[in-house]
């Protein structure tokens, strides 16, 4: 699978450009991303109030793949093309549900050694690893989804504290997550 596939072009589509949803539940789960602190807090949140498995546990269950990043993620993350990045491809779950599968390329020599060995060796989710990094997200896409999986799609850069960018995520984000009753 190539970057392509989502929809991702050289010239980053701004949030501000992305057309206003017309499904309230997806709208709501829109801005509960861009309000929350990362999307691992948002997907714990939701498996809570879903009840959809005790403990509430989110799990980066990763797919051994490698996709290799495009001009257009290394000029998102301000990197040359000789840069070190790894990719990432996990679902993040909770229980038996997905909730997230995201796809990840990252810049391991923003990170500290001891976050860089987590993701190699565990289900950590990235957002709870680079955590120490103070970041926050900058969306450049939110697209909603209508297939019977994915409601949503979203890419970001993750920054650190400094306004560093060290990660792109392209997530897609599970139906379930704005089926009737979620917050």
């Amino acid at each position: 699978m190539h970057f392509s596939v989502y929809g991702f072009c050289a010239g980053l589509v701004l949030l501000s450009a992305t057309p206003a949803f017309t499904d309230d539940t997806v709208q709501r789960l829109e801005a509960d991303l861009t309000a929350a602190p990362s999307a691992t807090q948002l997907l714990t949140d939701r498996c809570v109030s879903l009840k959809l498995a005790a403990p509430p546990v989110i799990r980066a269950v990763r797919e051994r793949v490698d996709v290799p990043a495009s001009s257009e993620v290394r000029a998102a993350l301000d990197v040359g093309p000789k840069t070190v990045l790894r990719y990432r491809r996990v679902n993040l779950t909770c229980g038996t549900h997905v909730l997230s599968q995201a796809d990840n390329w990252y810049v391991p020599s923003r990170l500290s050694t001891d976050m860089n060995k987590t993701l190699d060796t565990t289900e950590t989710s990235f957002g709870t690893v680079v955590k120490p990094l103070n970041f926050h997200r900058k969306t450049l896409k939110m697209e909603p989804l209508e297939g019977p999986v994915h409601s949503l799609r979203v890419t970001a850069v993750l920054l650190t504290g400094d306004g560093l960018p060290f990660s792109l995520v392209m997530e897609n984000y599970a139906r379930e997550l704005v089926r009737s009753g979620s917050p």
